[in-house]
């Protein structure tokens, strides 16, 4: 009984054919436009996760300089108030693994005839383990090394390219602020990260040769950042709280006093992303499901347009022992089967706009199963709901009226 059905509502739509496209163009667009906006939403979730966890795991970041209120991250100083015992006192914390002070310095970097402006990372060998990040080719400088201030460096991919394309780099020489630095190792490939920062457009040196060399006089003892590796993730909070009390009575800050200095957790940052762009991934199908009721909308008036025009067909079919019941389900199933196969256009339309925009917006989008399903189901629902009416309309007609029209 139902397969019958199925087959006269096809054929119903079928010769209607320009109407039943008209009548799904709501649907298609309401559908796409959500898929679209979900894709996107759920591209920048995974980028943020992928960005942020590409840092390493378990990671605490400190930072000089008082933080500016509001915002996800708020707003790290540029005060030389980190210095390097900091770092030795917050590495001899409970839970902490291990402790990476580190400097940053923009500079020209020259090799040859060739010159290339990136960020020059001075830190020690921690900082390997803390971040996660190994050599792809050569070795990491040591602590000796670090001590002796050896000017030695290693290289992103990105700057090896740069400065020496396809030449060989390992013991070549580059002059950084007019001071010549040997390379003995290249960095892993890291990609890209949130926002379309290149990762791999770096080098990072010795941190005691970046103060004595590279950085000026007031920021010589100083550093800008501690990368803390703590040793699971529950410690994160409390190792937190530790280096926050720890930094405060070294810097003799008074009760209400504010931090000179930020400790991020990497992970609650994370969260906090995540959900931010989850609710707006969600704001924006909500917009585009207003699409969806328009077509809802849309389905209704042209059943209430065809019931009005198969009068006399639901009276032939009510007086040869059609119940209500089955009029009823045989006007449900056409709504339903218009909103399903809008649904099913919009999701092929959906999936490759998002995937067409991978490549302008900068990352993946991801068209999860699950929106998928959930676009059939409420495309489901809004057949039925706008369907019940034009379908509870044709099974009240009297058959003899309906004879008679």
């Amino acid at each position: 009984m139902i397969a019958a059905m199925l087959a006269e509502a096809w054929s119903a739509l079928i010769a209607n054919r320009l109407r039943s496209a008209l009548t799904m163009l709501g649907m298609i667009i309401g559908v796409a436009a959500v898929i679209l906006m979900l894709a996107i939403g759920g591209g920048v979730q995974r980028e943020v996760q992928a960005s942020i966890s590409g840092l390493g795991s378990n990671l605490l970041i400190v930072t000089a300089g008082a933080g500016r209120q509001g915002g996800i991250f708020g707003g790290a100083g540029t005060g030389a108030t980190l210095r390097l015992d900091d770092a030795t006192a917050i590495a001899a914390l409970p839970d902490v693994v291990a402790a990476a002070p580190s400097t940053g310095i923009p500079a020209q970097v020259v090799a040859g005839p060739a010159n290339w402006a990136t960020n020059v990372t001075g830190s020690v060998p921690a900082y390997f383990q803390v971040n996660e990040w190994g050599v792809e080719d050569g070795r990491l400088f040591t602590d000796r090394e670090d001590r002796q201030g050896a000017r030695v460096a290693i290289v992103g991919q990105t700057v090896a390219d740069k400065l020496f394309g396809a030449n060989p780099v390992l013991g070549e020489m580059v002059r950084i602020k007019g001071v010549s630095f040997r390379i003995i190792g290249i960095l892993e490939t890291r990609g890209q990260g949130f926002g379309g920062q290149d990762r791999d457009d770096t080098i990072i040196v010795p941190l005691t040769t970046a103060q004595r060399t590279l950085q000026g006089n007031f920021f010589r003892r100083s550093i800008r950042t501690v990368s803390v590796s703590v040793a699971s993730a529950e410690a994160l909070q409390p190792a937190s709280d530790a280096i926050t009390k720890l930094l405060r009575r070294k810097h003799r800050l008074r009760p209400g006093d504010q931090d000179d200095f930020q400790v991020a957790n990497l992970t609650a940052i994370t969260d906090t992303l995540s959900k931010t762009t989850g609710a707006i991934s969600l704001l924006l199908a909500a917009i585009g499901s207003i699409s969806l009721v328009v077509g809802g909308i849309g389905i209704m008036n042209i059943m209430l347009v065809s019931v009005t025009e198969r009068t006399r067909e639901i009276g032939i079919r009510m007086a040869i022992g059609a119940s209500r019941g089955a009029v009823r389900l045989q006007f449900l199933l056409e709504a339903l089967m218009l909103s399903l196969i809008g649904c099913g256009i919009g999701v092929a339309l959906g999936t490759g706009l998002a995937t067409a925009a991978s490549g302008p917006i900068g990352f993946a989008t991801d068209v999860t199963p699950s929106a998928i399903l959930i676009a059939f189901a409420v495309s489901a629902s809004i057949g039925v709901f706008f369907g019940w009416w034009p379908a509870t309309r044709a099974a009240r007609l009297s058959p003899i009226e309906a004879l008679r029209s």
